[in-house]
């Protein structure tokens, strides 16, 4: 993939938000987007609506790649500016497993961008129920169903990612795997958004997330994933 028609692409998009027609790609910026960029381009042909925001503010500490959902598109989110992240998260990244993480990486955001799409944001397959610890008053109880439908959304991008992996770089799938399961296991918070540990170590086998669609793929799998 060449850089100066992915540079001008997103420089048309840019130019659509006032706040950053003037903003210039840096080469964290550049290296993240050429990653991610056979990503964008498989949700192009999928004719998904994704739109690529670069965040011409300031943003220490969040995280580099996130998803919106405004007005009925998808919004793909880079936060580098100012933001130690971005870089450090290329520099703990094997170099010959760059590319593969970082679609990887979009990939699950993709997951969330079909998830919205269809309606399904926050809900459950059939059977599925979310148990509330007693003593909760209703703000807690709010906070924890929200907290454990995010982490469920979670374990679907997770899923996504690697069934993109699976299908795009097979030779790389061991690995990779290795490397999600890693990330999900530093600083682990038990139960938290980001805990996707159950749903992860599903897909050990490339077998099980094998097929010719990452969404279903990874739906079906995900299904088969804890029910509380």
């Amino acid at each position: 993939m060449s850089i100066p028609p992915l540079i001008a692409l997103l420089t048309a998009a840019l130019l659509s938000c006032k706040a950053s027609a003037a903003a210039e790609l840096s080469t964290t910026e550049q290296r993240w987007l050429q990653g991610v960029w056979p990503v964008v381009v498989f949700a192009k042909q999928a004719q998904l609506p994704l739109d690529i925001v670069v965040q011409p503010q300031p943003a220490p500490g969040a995280a580099p790649l996130a998803l919106g959902f405004v007005g009925g598109r998808c919004k793909l989110v880079l936060s580098m500016r100012d933001n130690p992240r971005a870089q450090q998260t290329l520099e703990n990244i094997a170099p010959e497993l760059l590319d593969a993480a970082l679609e990887l990486m979009a990939a699950h955001e993709l997951g969330h961008c079909r998830r919205y799409l269809d309606g399904g944001w926050y809900g459950l397959p059939a059977g599925f129920v979310t148990h509330v610890p007693s003593g909760l008053d209703p703000e807690q109880r709010q906070a924890y169903l929200s907290m454990r439908l995010a982490r469920r959304e979670e374990g679907y991008g997770d899923l996504v990612g690697l069934a993109w992996v699976q299908q795009q770089r097979p030779q790389l799938y061991a690995r990779m795997h290795a490397w999600l399961l890693a990330e999900r296991q530093h600083d682990l918070q038990p139960g938290s958004h980001h805990d996707t540990l159950a749903w992860v170590r599903l897909a050990a086998e490339p077998r099980t997330v094998t097929g010719s669609s990452i969404f279903a793929t990874a739906a079906a799998l995900w299904a088969a994933g804890p029910s509380d």
